[in-house]
């Protein structure tokens, strides 16, 4: 089987007897273009885009380039609905909603916003740039929360981007263009310190989990602060493993990517028979693998495939290295309890990310192929290789006799669930 590595992959073949399964998402069949089924969906949303008036000032939120979300395609689709509506592109600015990621290059830009580069206004969302950010409000816990000004003053908001699973929030998608994506850093600290039960040592709340919604007090939390920005609607892509827009959800913010996660759900949840000695999981190449940050997603879903103690090996090229400068340094900390009196003393989304992959670590051996250094995979409490034979012999001295593995070609696609 081929496995991607960045621009490049890995083929692994395995004896029938050591394999326990594929994890993969289900084909989805889909008879119609991309194209079709954004137009299918921008029809459902004329009773919103009918009270748009000629003059007003409109906002367009879309990802940025760590999220693949199809917005290339669909981008253009709605401007163009805009345009009908005597919106003038003059009228009309597309804000990336990079939450606390880094600026996007040029070319970056034009990669997320396709024939509309030159065209269309495309600016960051600057976190930290507090001169650019206006208060619209508190949620019930106490967040204060204060988005980008261009978003505050629009006459309409619109948010757009994809729905997936998300290891702590439940899914991506819908609310969280709003929060973190366009608030303060405070802001988005807040809303993601959620995922801590209160009082000390008490650890992480088990419903702020992937896949799940339902009490996830990370998602409410987003829920009221995408309720202060007051969106006009959402549309948001479904995709499958090869980046192909299966699905568009469009219309009233929370119930369109309420239902979008249902879908999704049904769709990439994979039942698990057993758990397993050993995974291999690749993220599914550039950009899933861009950075670890994002290639932690993958590293998530596959360590719900293995046993206490197992072996994974995760091919994750990250040529961005890891997806934020404060990232590495959290792992001085190597016990759980340290990790969690810092992170509660100065939380930080990175911590929250680089909590979770140490949990995984002190559970199992992860053997990561990568571009990083060897002391720095070590120094996060995984084992380093360069290529997946290497891997593959490391793992050998480490797995039982009648070892069985599962392969996930993209890992960060599939969710294995276990029967209850």
């Amino acid at each position: 089987m081929e496995l991607k590595y960045g621009s490049t992959a890995f083929t692994l073949n395995l004896p029938p007897d050591r394999m326990a399964g594929v994890i993969a998402p289900s084909p989805v069949v889909v008879d119609n273009s991309p194209a079709e089924i954004i137009e299918a969906a921008l029809d459902g949303c004329h009773r919103y885009l009918s009270s748009f008036r000629p003059g007003e000032r409109v906002v367009i939120v879309t990802s940025d380039i760590t999220r693949y979300t199809g917005s290339e395609i669909y981008l253009p689709l709605l401007v163009e609905r805009l345009n009908r509506q005597g919106i003038a592109d003059r009228d009309i600015e597309i804000l990336i909603a990079l939450g606390i990621h880094r600026k996007q290059t040029e070319q970056e830009h034009r990669k997320i916003t396709g024939s509309l580069y030159g065209r269309i206004s495309v600016s960051d969302h600057q976190c930290d740039d507090n001169d650019s950010l206006t208060f619209i409000g508190r949620t019930s816990n106490g967040i204060k929360v204060s988005i980008n000004s261009k978003a505050a003053a629009a006459d309409h908001l619109i948010l757009t981007g994809t729905i997936g699973f998300h290891y702590f929030a439940g899914f991506g998608g819908g609310r969280k263009s709003v929060l973190p994506g366009i608030a303060s850093r405070k802001a988005c600290m807040a809303s993601h310190f959620a995922v801590l039960n209160q009082g000390e040592g008490s650890g992480k709340n088990p419903l702020a989990t992937t896949g799940n919604l339902e009490g996830n007090p990370v998602h409410r939390a987003m829920l009221e602060g995408c309720a202060l920005a007051k969106p006009a609607f959402i549309l948001n892509t479904v995709l499958g493993a090869d980046k192909r827009v299966i699905a568009v959800y469009a219309g009233d913010w929370r119930e369109a990517h309420e239902a979008g996660c249902r879908f999704y759900r049904e769709k990439f949840a994979w039942p698990l028979a057993e758990r397993c000695d050993l995974v291999v999981a690749s993220c599914g190449g550039f950009p899933k693998d861009i950075n670890l940050i994002q290639a932690h997603k993958s590293m998530e879903y596959a360590a719900q495939a293995l046993k206490d103690g197992g072996v994974m090996i995760l091919l994750a090229e990250c040529r961005d290295g890891f997806g934020n400068g404060t990232f590495f340094n959290w792992f001085r900390h190597k016990s759980l309890e340290t990790f969690e009196t810092a992170l509660r003393a100065q939380y930080e989304i990175n911590g929250q990310t680089a909590y979770s992959l140490l949990q995984k670590a002190l559970r199992l051996r992860i053997i990561l192929v990568s571009k990083f250094p060897v002391n720095q995979v070590e120094e996060m409490g995984m084992l380093p290789a360069q290529t997946l034979d290497e891997a593959m012999e490391l793992a050998g001295r480490m797995l039982p006799a009648g070892w069985r593995c599962y392969l996930m070609p993209e890992a960060g696609s599939v969710l294995p669930v276990a029967a209850a």
